[in-house]
């Protein structure tokens, strides 16, 4: 019993750390998935094969070279001074995702609470700052919260949907999209969520003593990832096309529901967003921090302070732009973790 616990507890923290802003509002689906019609479901089957598979070897990897932090991890897989590169780098994604994280959350609060685009922002940094005080405990705490509720949801969305007239829409939908951009972007959407996941998977497989619960909760958290992205393409794609016009798509169809499902959608959509930005700004600081003397709370002013400028832009617009571009950059990444021979690693070690 307490082994199945643990296993859940490592796939609700796998599950929470993919589920950020892109994911939970629906936009992130939109791009990678649903706007390519009748293909996504395919596409998707692909998506949670690699989260399966690659999310599990990672923390495996971790557990058995006694990786600490994500740049133990990409020193292994790219070598000393590579490694260090590699890592400068996902620090600059990271700042690129949480800003448009931070502007997921401004948009939350002007789309369904009817609040200035700047109050949402400054909340959620606030809140932020606030939080961090109490160390990383208490945002494990609300993952394992907010994880099933949302998985709960989407069952809902499921329900709900079999329903409605444009049900089966997710199999006759066409694109005009070049086939390569279809099948390509299953591959950039893991591969950029993958190297994101590391900051958390990296400490997990470090921390947990037992592989077996290592390799269950990461085959159960990648599962869980394909269902929520299922459900939400499901879901959308019987919307299609009028639900491209909303900055919070799945938002629009929780709105469909009643009052009572969107405001529990909406909030677990804030908390989503809200739990995974610390999260993010607190494994940054703690990296800065190991270059830089500087005091953790000004690390941390000085990278909200950054998001927050860029998070300008808007939501929407940083999710098409950004994440493409670091998809690219990030399918190197997941290419080396691909053909990384760390089963040969572990052999040599245990002939020591």
């Amino acid at each position: 019993m307490k082994q199945a616990f643990r296993v859940l507890q490592i796939a609700f923290t796998y599950i929470g750390t993919v589920v950020g802003a892109g994911f939970a509002t629906g936009q992130e689906i939109l791009q990678f998935f649903t706007q390519y019609g009748k293909w996504a479901t395919i596409t998707i089957g692909l998506s949670t094969i690699l989260f399966v598979w690659l999310g599990t070897k990672m923390m495996l990897i971790a557990h058995d070279t006694g990786s600490r932090s994500y740049e133990d991890l990409n020193k292994h897989l790219f070598g000393h001074k590579a490694g260090k590169w590699i890592t400068w780098i996902t620090l600059l994604i990271l700042i690129g995702v949480n800003s448009v994280m931070l502007a997921g959350a401004g948009s939350v609060f002007v789309e369904h609470l009817g609040l200035n685009y700047q109050t949402g922002l400054i909340i959620t940094i606030v809140g932020t700052y606030l939080l961090l005080g109490r160390g990383i405990k208490a945002i494990l705490q609300m993952n394992s919260i907010v994880v099933p509720m949302m998985l709960l949801l989407s069952i809902l969305m499921i329900t709900s949907t079999i329903h409605h007239p444009g049900a089966l829409r997710f199999v006759t939908l066409t694109t005009d999209t070049h086939p390569i951009k279809v099948w390509l972007s299953p591959l950039l959407y893991s591969s950029f969520n993958l190297v994101l996941a590391q900051a958390v998977l990296v400490p997990v497989g470090n921390q947990i003593r037992d592989r077996n619960v290592l390799k269950w909760g990461g085959v159960l958290g990648g599962i869980g990832v394909g269902f929520m992205l299922l459900a939400a393409h499901f879901a959308m794609s019987a919307q299609m096309p009028g639900i491209m016009q909303f900055e919070i798509p799945m938002g629009s169809i929780a709105f469909q529901l009643g009052w009572a499902v969107q405001s529990v959608y909406v909030t677990l959509i804030f908390m989503e967003i809200f739990t995974t930005f610390v999260a993010d700004i607190y494994g940054m600081t703690l990296q800065l921090g190991q270059h830089l003397q500087v005091p953790p709370r000004l690390i941390t002013l000085t990278i909200m302070m950054l998001c927050y400028s860029l998070s300008q832009f808007g939501f929407s617009s940083l999710l098409s732009i950004l994440y493409p571009i670091f998809g690219t950059l990030a399918l190197v990444w997941a290419g080396r973790l691909v053909i990384d021979r760390w089963g040969s690693f572990r052999t040599r070690h245990k002939n020591l």
